[in-house]
């Protein structure tokens, strides 16, 4: 039986997460309906975030069709090869969904995603060889597609690089009962304070550079600082030493806080990322860090706080007051974490001004890091789940020499309309630099802030 080529619809919003998408799909065609153009064309002068990306894809659009007749671009214009194994080239073509008829029994031409629809129901009809897909990430969408008669509807999933958010790197490997237990053989070696143990890869399945090792009994704690062939050297930190790292007067309340000062407190590791649920003292520990790292220790100039929102993406506005006093209702986090380190002092918000002087905090738009080059600094970036792998590419490729970043979220609390758990920025750098030896992800299991937010987190 020969197997059916594939004609993928692409809706708009598949353009505006990705704008280079149209690129993703191998050697199959690819249709872009008019009224997709119509509503980038729409979209790209607004002035929103957004409008960038719709610009992008009209651009990388105009560059694949420019030099086709009319005629070329209705049958469908080869498209650049994407892979050395690929044989065929993929098409790409235009769909006038403006000349199609209102038929009785279809979708009401009143809203673009009804056109939208109708094209793929059209090319359905009239393509019985072929496997018709509409790809769009409006879930409302799908489920009117196939409500209407459509036979395939998908997702886009080329940048997802898990199936299942479970399956999402913790940066660590917990080992039941007790570690040295499961050790068959191991060569260690100390210089200085720590030690070093060549293990067999085995032990530790899918292992990466600067993964934590840690066991339910409580008697290791380690980290993977090299991968060999078969085996792997694991830096020997301890359990204790470990739940005595401090910063700023504020210790670990757990392992998995533990292991996140090592690495916030860690020169040589330019990227922190921070995952876990509400109350497990991300904000907290990343402006503590933040704190020691600026003013103790003198190892960077200033601290940079930014955070995203949908109302910061797009504008912040023609009140008074300047970018840091716009700023401050959406950074109430670091400023509550503020008022938690300094709760003890005499006078409190003498303590954080002078630490905000002192530290040089600044709070910063994302809208406006595109184009700057942060030095010698922290920048801690908050609620990075509502970011796209674009967004957060953005931001990381901002960070010059001597910088650090540290970027939290909750992949629980995804804000945006069209990023879920599996493809949300913060999901995507998770897996993209597990394997860079600069950077180090903690999922900070379990919640610290009180007994009712746990019990919450929990049931609710």
């Amino acid at each position: 039986m020969i197997e059916k080529s594939t004609l993928y619809v692409l809706d708009t919003n598949i353009l505006l997460h990705e704008p280079f998408a149209f690129l993703s799909f191998d050697e199959h065609e690819v249709v872009v309906p008019m009224t997709v153009l119509e509503e980038l064309d729409s979209i790209k002068d607004r002035r929103k975030d957004v409008s960038r990306d719709a610009r992008v894809a009209i651009r990388a659009l105009e560059d694949v069709l420019k030099d086709s007749t009319p005629e070329e671009v209705l049958a469908g214009v080869p498209l650049p090869n994407t892979s050395e194994t690929q044989e065929n080239p993929g098409t790409l073509s235009i769909f006038n969904d403006f000349g199609l008829e209102e038929k009785s029994g279809a979708l009401s031409h009143n809203e673009n995603d009804n056109r939208i629809i109708n094209s793929a129901l059209y090319l359905q009809e009239h393509n019985p060889d072929k496997r018709v897909v509409l790809v769009t990430k409006d879930i409302n969408m799908r489920l009117k597609g196939k409500g209407a008669g459509l036979a395939y509807v998908e997702d886009y999933r080329t940048d997802q690089l898990v199936d299942d958010i479970k399956f999402l790197t913790k940066g660590y490997h917990k080992f039941t009962g007790e570690f040295w237990q499961q050790v068959q053989e191991c060569d260690s070696e100390t210089t200085g304070r720590y030690t070093q143990h060549l293990i067999d890869k085995d032990i530790v399945p899918g292992a990466f550079i600067n993964e934590y090792l840690i066991d339910e009994d409580k008697t290791f704690a380690g980290k993977i600082v090299e991968i060999r062939d078969d085996k792997l050297v694991v830096q020997d930190l301890g359990h204790e030493r470990l739940m005595g790292r401090n910063a700023w007067g504020i210790h670990p309340k757990n392992i998995y806080q533990g292991m996140a000062f090592d690495a916030l407190l860690d020169p040589d590791i330019d990227l922190v990322i921070l995952t876990g649920p509400a109350g497990c003292g991300k904000t907290l520990l990343a402006l503590a860090s933040a704190l020691e790292n600026v003013v103790e220790r003198g190892a960077y100039e200033k601290i940079i706080v930014t955070r995203s929102t949908p109302e910061i993406a797009e504008s912040i506005g023609f009140l008074p007051g300047t970018e840091e006093e716009k700023m401050a209702p959406w950074l109430a986090a670091i400023t509550d974490s503020l008022e938690v380190l300094h709760k003890q002092d005499e006078s409190m918000h003498g303590s954080m001004n002078y630490i905000m002087e002192k530290a040089n905090i600044q709070f910063k738009s994302v809208n406006f890091m595109r184009g700057r080059s942060l030095q010698n600094a922290v920048v801690i970036l908050d609620e990075c789940q509502n970011l796209t792998a674009a967004q957060l590419k953005t931001i990381i490729t901002r960070c010059g020499q001597g910088t650090k970043l540290i970027c939290s979220g909750n992949l629980a609390q995804i804000d945006s309309n069209y990023l879920t758990a599996l493809t949300s920025g913060l999901t995507y750098i998770v897996e993209r630099f597990k394997d860079y030896p600069g950077s180090t992800t903690v999922n900070l299991n379990g919640v610290v802030r009180s007994s009712l937010a746990s019990f919450a987190e929990e049931n609710l």
